[in-house]
């Protein structure tokens, strides 16, 4: 069995900026099972990118190749020009991530987490200050900041972790379904602030919410049992909800020849 080629509908694909993200031929096996298979693309240095899969595909996998808490069983990754594999000090300084269901300490505040963090990244005094007040603006966690956030709901614990992979102001950010758990008003807010860092930042966003997709993204990955299977506009999935879905499961069920 084979997967088809990737379709292609947008001219990004062959970018005329350096890009901030570059993975060439990426796989990651576990044992006989091939979590990630041969996946490249480069994405630009200022722009929102949907990455979309039905669960299992290889997307957290692909992001977690693409930060450096995986390594590669083959293939390569660079972020900002620096390969993860031998430059992971490097890349930590221009990437933030935000994991699906990412670790607190639950008996710590949004405070003190903010703070180790500013440390552990070597931040001065002055420039956590700033860093802190900034990102707790952006995330809206004033109510919450100095209660433990074990005590906090789903969503907030979900804003606490984005302004953590803000925290140092990072270039690129690799987001990881950002808006579980948010209510309708909290989703909205989100879109709100991810539209507004696209304008300076790559965002590599992984949903399960097409409306998002339609509403942010300029460009859409999709990924199925391991291999990119679309990469195009963000519009390139279709003009409304129905069409998107329609041509996800299309590209997510297709059958090798």
């Amino acid at each position: 069995m084979s997967t088809p080629a990737p379709t292609s509908t947008s001219p990004s694909n062959t970018p005329t900026a350096a890009p901030s993200i570059s993975a060439k031929g990426l796989s990651r096996h576990f044992g006989t099972f091939v979590a990630v298979d041969n996946v490249s693309f480069e994405l630009p240095s200022a722009a929102l990118v949907a990455f979309l899969g039905p669960n299992g595909a290889g997307k957290s996998t692909t992001m977690r190749l693409l930060t450096g808490f995986l390594a590669p069983s083959s293939g390569t990754a660079r972020v900002c020009g620096m390969d993860v594999a031998t430059d992971r000090v490097g890349v930590a300084k221009v990437l933030g991530y935000l994991p699906e269901n990412g670790p607190l300490y639950p008996d710590q505040t949004p405070a003190e987490i903010l703070a180790f963090l500013g440390g552990a990244r070597g931040l001065s005094a002055g420039d956590l200050r700033t860093r802190i007040d900034a990102v707790v603006a952006q995330t809206r966690l004033a109510e919450v900041y100095h209660k433990p956030t074990g005590k906090l709901s789903k969503g907030f614990k979900q804003r606490v972790g984005m302004a953590a992979a803000l925290l140092h102001d990072p270039r690129v950010l690799i987001l990881d379904e950002p808006t579980a758990g948010l209510d309708p008003n909290q989703v909205d807010q989100m879109r709100n602030l991810l539209a507004e860092l696209a304008k300076t930042k790559l965002i590599l966003l992984s949903t399960h919410i097409l409306s998002e997709v339609r509403a942010l993204a300029q460009r859409v990955l999709v990924v199925s049992r391991g291999k990119l299977v679309h990469d195009g506009a963000g519009e390139s999935l279709g003009r409304n909800e129905r069409e998107m879905e329609e041509q996800f499961r299309k590209l997510t069920a297709a059958k090798a020849a």
